[in-house]
């Protein structure tokens, strides 16, 4: 398949708060016409369901093993995210998908056994909707000896090369702050380099939720008034995951809130958010060379503190969100599953050495059709 068609992303992140949804029109290469997209949100006793299945999760030897709650939990999130793709093409009713990316909820994510588990099944996403569905997308990367993230990378590259003139300062690099951060550092020439740089919005959400507190800290309201108190950002970035070589991943669990118990909500927040700019910032050093502009995507760019520690901490390299470029921030990741779909059908590689640790470039994905 060459000519170019209609395909929709589905993305629910590590934040847990609802189901991202976007269009691209792609051939799985250059070719990238990003189209409407659209966010369903999860409702709270949903979300805690999935909080729930992360601790049955941490009992799972075997992909295919659904303990405790998970395989109901799987059928309930796979028809929320069918009646989200039925309600988008209601809204939509010119738009025709080959192909739907489906992510799935990752609830476990072990790189070091192999091991990557995102609930969600294919085969009933496409009986609901009538639409042939891309799935588990991470397996195959892992079984040829890759990290099974991040797989955003590739899009990543796509969006560079449609860059304004006005941004082309290549290396580029792409700062994905979900529930975990993310980079892709792109050469002029060449494939790009990836990794997972630390805790994103994670460890916010979980310190903001304490004691039945609000899921997030909106538009960082929260951190701006408190202050970060640098001994625990820097015991933090103590941890050794930060002196690891890339390619590198984390799996949500990986770091916790307790250095940071003993702080005030509000300094708790913005201790936090500093965490999140300065592993950004002390990822360069597993990049080829410093990178000349900065993109940030991700709900982590609508929080000021980050931007603002990521802005003071890169001197006099722009750092600028996606819409700055031209991007949609929120809907970036969703969209790169879009792709991702077409690239698998098409049997083009999804991930590289240079992104996840994988022998030589590979693709990925299940294909199951209505």
């Amino acid at each position: 398949m060459t000519e170019p068609v209609w395909s929709i992303g589905l993305m629910s992140g590590t934040s847990m708060d609802g189901i991202d949804v976007a269009t691209v029109e792609t051939d799985g290469r250059g070719h990238v016409r990003r189209g409407p997209g659209g966010f369903f949100a999860y409702d709270a006793a949903f979300r805690a369901r999935i909080e729930a299945g992360l601790d049955d999760a941490r009992t799972m030897a075997g992909r295919q093993e659904r303990p405790g709650a998970l395989g109901a939990l799987e059928r309930d999130l796979t028809l929320r995210h069918a009646g989200a793709v039925k309600r988008f093409l209601t809204d939509n009713p010119g738009l025709t998908p080959r192909v739907i990316g489906f992510h799935g909820q990752t609830v476990l994510h072990r790189p070091d056994q192999a091991l990557t588990v995102q609930l969600g099944d294919g085969a009933l996403l496409a009986r609901e909707t009538g639409v042939p569905v891309v799935y588990d997308m991470r397996a195959n990367d892992m079984a040829h000896g890759g990290q099974g993230a991040p797989l955003v990378p590739v899009y990543h590259a796509a969006l560079a090369a449609s860059l304004p003139a006005a941004l082309r300062s290549f290396p580029v690099c792409f700062v994905n702050i979900g529930g975990i951060s993310n980079v892709t550092f792109i050469p002029e020439a060449g494939d790009p380099v990836a990794f997972d740089s630390g805790p994103g919005n994670a460890l916010i959400d979980q310190w903001v939720q304490r004691g039945g507190g609000p899921s997030y800290d909106e538009d960082g309201r929260i951190a701006a008034g408190g202050g970060a108190v640098e001994d625990v950002v820097a015991r933090y970035l103590d941890a050794p995951f930060f002196d690891e070589p890339a390619p590198k991943s984390l799996d949500r669990g990986d770091f916790t809130t307790d250095l940071a118990q003993d702080l005030s909500l509000e300094d708790g927040a913005r201790t936090l958010a500093a965490v999140s700019a300065a592993a950004i910032l002390k990822a360069r050093a597993h990049m080829p060379e410093p990178p000349l502009l900065w993109i940030v995507c991700g709900g982590g760019r609508k929080n000021p503190a980050i931007m603002e520690d990521l802005r003071r901490g890169a001197g006099n390299v722009r750092v600028i969100a996606a819409e700055e470029a031209g991007f949609d921030g929120d809907a970036m990741e969703a969209e790169a599953w879009a792709y991702l779909a077409v690239r698998a059908l098409n049997g083009l590689p999804l991930t590289f050495p240079t992104t996840t640790g994988c022998a030589r470039p590979v693709t990925g994905g299940v294909l199951v059709n209505p």
